[in-house]
């Protein structure tokens, strides 16, 4: 089937009408783009955060009328997003097998591998997580993610019960339980980050992780290890209850903290742990410490 886009600039207030006048005009669906490189950090919760400057993008089945199509856009935009406005077909590929092209075998310490679910793994001797990145969230090559595991692989959590707070789909707690932990729990806001953590624990043939959302998930367990992969606010802000699910000795690995919030986050857990220097990759960093 062939397409054409219809894009344009606008300001942050008038993308949301504008997203939906492109849905009145028969716009299959309609996305929204970042104009001038402008990063977004920890909305509030319920809030749908967009930029200041925003590209509106419309994809349209090619057997409309596109000339019709600009006209009637052309009417009802302001004149500062007219004048960005452009319509051109996109051109057709495989999408499937571009986007499996994007996503291949990465190595995480000595050992570990995040290996598609299509490919074979590089090292038949390695620890290879077999992972389907359509569930989106947690593939492994977002800085935040690959601290995590690598901290995971030297030293393994051999014979340890290991905790994944904000699992997402269940990328660390597979990485946990393949690398010895001998239970694992996972916990996320999000039900079908439950079901994208369950669906990679049965391709890999793990039977040793349990799932629970934040008000299911026990009070008064405790672990070896507790992984949180999230945000640096609801790091701070959970603080008192993360660190109460850490046995004495145990450790915490924190992630999901830009360099400039680390030393807040550190701080607000040097309460219970002896926390480490911060490990860093691009701008991002990871934490850690040992329960007292």
């Amino acid at each position: 089937m062939a397409w054409f886009q219809a894009r344009f600039t606008t300001q942050q207030p008038s993308a949301e009408s504008l997203s939906d006048l492109l849905m009145e005009l028969g716009a299959a669906s309609v996305t929204f783009e970042d104009a001038e490189d402008q990063p977004l950090l920890e909305p509030p919760p319920g809030a749908t955060p967009l930029w200041d400057q925003v590209v509106v993008v419309g994809l349209f089945d090619d057997a409309l009328d596109r000339t019709l199509i600009q006209q009637q856009i052309l009417q009802q935009i302001p004149q500062d997003a007219a004048a960005t406005l452009t319509l051109a077909p996109l051109e057709e590929q495989d999408w499937v097998r571009a986007w499996m092209d994007d996503f291949h075998p990465m190595q995480f310490g000595e050992r570990l591998w995040i290996v598609p679910s299509w490919s074979d793994p590089v090292d038949s001797d390695g620890v290879n997580i077999l992972l389907d990145p359509g569930l989106a969230f947690g593939t492994g090559t977002h800085p935040t993610t690959a601290l995590c595991l690598q901290w995971l692989d030297a030293p393994p959590p051999q014979g340890k019960r290991v905790i994944d707070y904000g699992c997402g789909s269940g990328i660390l707690a597979i990485a946990a339980a393949k690398l010895g932990a001998t239970q694992v729990d996972g916990v996320d806001l999000d039900p079908q980050a439950l079901i994208a953590t369950q669906d990679n624990a049965e391709k890999n043939q793990i039977t040793t992780i349990n799932s629970f959302l934040p008000d299911k998930f026990p009070k008064a367990a405790k672990a070896d290890l507790l992984l949180a992969n999230i945000l640096a606010g609801p790091l701070e802000e959970l603080a008192p209850m993360l660190s109460n699910h850490v046995i004495s000795g145990g450790a915490i690995v924190l992630s999901g903290i830009l360099s400039d919030q680390a030393e807040a986050v550190s701080h607000a857990y040097s309460h219970w742990f002896e926390m480490e220097p911060a490990t860093l990759q691009e701008e991002w960093v990871r934490l850690s410490g040992v329960k007292r």
